[in-house]
Order: C-alpha cells, then structure tokens, then sequence
C-alpha cells in the first residue's frame, strides 16, 4: 500500500538482568527504507479533453493530466503517452513533461480545415516501469481528444508555379503572353480573386484584375539587362476578399526567342600609322553583335563607298569576326575617315555603316606626330571635286 513516508526509524531497547530495574539498558536506532513497486497504473483525471487550433500551425494544443499514487519522480510514476488511433497522417505527437508528468500534445504537420475541421484521438497512458504482476491498466489509463480545426483565411495558389512560357522578342505591344491561374484554399467562403503585377523589373507587362491574363506594355528585349540567360522574371498577385484578405505569389519565367534586332558594332573606330610606314596592314578590325547565331556572325566587312579619285585602301577578311585594313600607298600626313560596312548573317541581314578614323602620323625619332596640321585630305579632295562638277554643269 501506499505510506506517507518511505523511510522508518524504530529506536531498540535492551535490558539485562531480565529486565529488572537493577539491569543495566543499552538502545540502538534502525533504519527502515521501504522501496515502492509499481503497484498503481496512472490515470487520466478525465476521459475526454478538449483542443482548438488554427489551420496551418503547429506547436502545443492541450496539456493531458494523469494521477498516478506511486512515488513521484521514479519510474513507477513517470508517464509514457501513446496516441493509439486518430493519427494516421502523423500530424500528432504527444512528449511528457517531465516536471508536471503532463502529456504535452502538439500539432506538427500542419492542420488544413478544408480536408477535416475535426480530429478525435485515443491515448493511452502508462508508466516508465512495469506494473507488478497483479495489478493491470485499467480503462482509466486511456482517454479521448476532441480536436476541433479553425478555419483561417489562406492566401491564392498560383498554377502551376512557377509558370514557364516561351515567347519571341519584339512581339508586338498588347500580346498576350500567358493567362494566370489561381484559386483560393478556402473553398468554404467562396471568395473572389483579383491580381496585380508585383514585380516587373523592366515594365514590359500588364495583368487584368480579374481574368489574370498578361499582356505586354512595352517590346519585350532580349538583350535587355533585365534578362539573364535569355529569360525574363517577372512576379504576380492574386489577392482574395477575405477580412482581412489574404495574398499568394506566382512567379512567371518568359523564354525570349532571338529576333535579328541588333547590329553589329565595330571596334576599334581609330588607328594611328606613320605616313612613311613600310608596314600597310593599319588595324584590324573586330565586329559584335549582342544577338545570338544564326543572327551573328561569321560577318561581311565592306568599303561602303570609296573615297577620293583613287582606291587609297582595302578591307580583306581574317575570319568570321575579324577583318583588316591594308593601305594602298602611303598617305600624307592627316586626318582620314575610311568608311566601312560590317553586315550580320541574320534573315533579313543588318547593317551597320561606320567610319574608322584613320590618322597618318609623322613619325621621327620613334615619336609619332599626329597633330592634325593639314586639312582633312579626302574631305578637301571630296570639296573640291563637287565645286569643279558644279562649275562644269552651270557653264556648259
């Protein structure tokens, strides 16, 4: 049975010469320590608890209380909780407390009221140590849970998402690109959507409020900072009316397909020779285009008109990206504009007409001299021919 104490003191007396006052008495303390068996199954102080939660937390719910008149703090005493029905998801786990022998039990799958608003759970109870062999749990050492799930208002889900479209750059302004899809969780308060552009770094994009779908503002540019590896990111909103309303994020990627928008530039634009060089060859010219092949290169490097009375110079290609300058003759020393045409391989083709300037240095003494002293020798030469043509036209 169950004592009050666990420890006894009995004082012992002794007597001599039969006990008779003229004896001599001698006493001696014991010490009694009485170790308690498991001899009392816990119980539960009621068969049924209740518990409220929101939808989408986890954490505790309900703290179980049991009456067990072992001693406390052994394990004859010490509570061990099982969840034996109700838990298929394993939403549920239940831990002792080990200062109270409470059993704390806690959502930690997250609840969702559309699926259940209620969950019943069966728990048992028993101790750390086995229950001496006559004594058995009784149906005291179970108990029942009535989980009741609140419904909390969830924001949009965006399908699927991410969303993946491809589209081709340059698509005209007010093309469609995609038609979102959202719906809301809370299936039970038959709420309405409206979506808005969250993010959209290059403002190339619209939504309608209510149907969800997308349309361009702006000529969509592949080539444009605000793309990386050829795909544009761009966020959305779906927004419910609930009180307060609640709001999900869709992420849309757009794939931009290479339209041949760009031409292709040339570099370098200035070369410097000497006007006794021995060594034609000027500069070689590299070209680039930020589109992508077949919109690119190899390149066509033209003389797009020659300059003066005379060929002065000649562009031969190197590869499919480079070509070089060679002078005729040498030159005098000024300033001289060599105009070039590079041409992508694009359908259509793109042209770009550039002028490389040329200056034609003095060079003594390994130092090049390139103060532009003469006039512009091909602008003069240009100058004076177009006054003689027009002298001769208007005197016959």
């Amino acid at each position: 049975q169950t004592m009050e104490t666990p420890k006894y003191e009995l004082v012992i007396e002794a007597k001599d010469m039969g006990g008779l006052d003229v004896g001599l008495t001698g006493t001696a303390t014991a010490t009694i320590l009485i170790d308690d068996k498991n001899d009392h199954p816990p119980e539960f102080t009621k068969k049924e608890f209740q518990a409220t939660v929101k939808e989408g937390v986890t954490g505790v719910i309900v703290n179980l209380t049991v009456g067990d008149r072992d001693d406390p703090a052994t394990g004859a005493w010490r509570a061990v909780y099982t969840i034996i029905n109700g838990n298929p998801g394993q939403s549920f786990e239940i831990h002792t407390n080990p200062q109270t022998n409470e059993g704390m039990l806690s959502v930690v799958k997250p609840l969702d009221y559309e699926i259940s608003a209620f969950h019943t759970l069966l728990i048992k109870v028993e101790n750390e140590d086995p229950l001496i062999p006559d004594i058995a749990y009784g149906p005291s050492s179970t108990a029942t849970v009535q989980i009741t799930v609140e419904d909390v208002n969830e924001g949009p889900v965006f399908h699927p998402n991410p969303m993946t479209v491809t589209k081709q750059e340059n698509i005209p302004i007010g093309s469609v690109v995609l038609t979102v899809n959202a719906t809301d969780p809370d299936t039970l308060q038959h709420q309405t959507i409206r979506y808005s552009v969250y993010k959209d770094p290059a403002g190339w994009l619209e939504i309608h409020p209510t149907n969800g779908t997308i349309g361009t503002t702006a000529v969509l540019d592949r080539e444009s900072p605000y793309v990386h590896n050829n795909v544009y990111t761009a966020l959305f909103l779906a927004i419910d009316s609930g009180n307060p309303p609640a709001t999900g994020t869709g992420t849309l990627h757009i794939t931009l397909e290479d339209v041949n928008d760009n031409v292709p530039s040339l570099y370098p634009t200035l070369a410097k020779v000497c006007d006794d060089a021995k060594d034609l060859r000027v500069v070689v010219l590299g070209a680039a285009d930020k589109d992508l092949h077949p919109n690119t290169d190899p390149f066509k490097f033209e003389l797009s008109k020659q300059s003066g009375p005379e060929k002065l110079w000649r562009v031969t290609k190197l590869n499919n990206t480079h070509a070089q300058v060679i002078l005729l003759q040498n030159l005098k020393k000024a300033n001289y504009n060599i105009p070039i045409s590079v041409t992508d391989s694009g359908k259509p083709p793109l042209t770009n007409n550039t002028e490389l300037k040329l200056q034609v240095c003095s060079c003594k003494k390994s130092k090049m001299d390139c103060s532009a002293t003469d006039a512009l020798h091909i602008s003069m030469t240009l100058i004076l021919l177009s006054l003689f043509s027009l002298f001769c036209k208007s005197f016959p």
